[in-house]
């Protein structure tokens, strides 16, 4: 991967982390009746999760090894590797679930998970972005 690429990806992750954390209600009961909110935020955290799903395809391809049958599988592979923490894996590949329901079942998804993703699980995003600028 570039490092332009490389650095629009994490760009992307930094705008997403922004979008969120500025249209997040106080509650998971205002985000529940927030359709604007929850349109901003769901659409935000699966751009993000993709945009560090595309660093960690990337990755796989530059150490020229076979890549990940799943998208939760690529950060698996990076830790395994030691390029991320195994708990950063760990966190990303819940996070893929998440995206999944949202991309394929919107209706699915529960405003209280959402709001507790977004007040306690998005350091694991700048926890990425700055183990990604050791890529290279």
């Amino acid at each position: 991967m570039t490092e332009d690429v490389l650095f629009a990806k994490i760009e992307t992750m930094r705008r997403c982390l922004v979008r969120i954390r500025k249209r997040l209600p106080a509650s998971a009961e205002e985000l529940a009746k927030d359709i604007d909110a929850q349109d901003i935020i769901a659409v935000n955290l699966e751009r993000m999760i993709q945009a560090a799903v595309d660093i960690a395809s990337h990755k796989i391809a530059d150490l020229e090894i076979l890549p990940a049958q799943t998208m939760g599988e690529s950060f698996a592979i990076l830790a395994k590797r030691g390029i991320i923490p195994d708990v950063i894996a760990d966190k990303l590949r819940k996070a893929v679930g998440f995206r999944n329901i949202s991309v394929h079942n919107y209706q699915a998804i529960s405003w209280d998970i959402v709001f507790n993703i977004c007040t306690r699980e998005l350091t694991v995003f700048e926890e990425l972005i700055t183990v990604n600028f050791k890529f290279n």
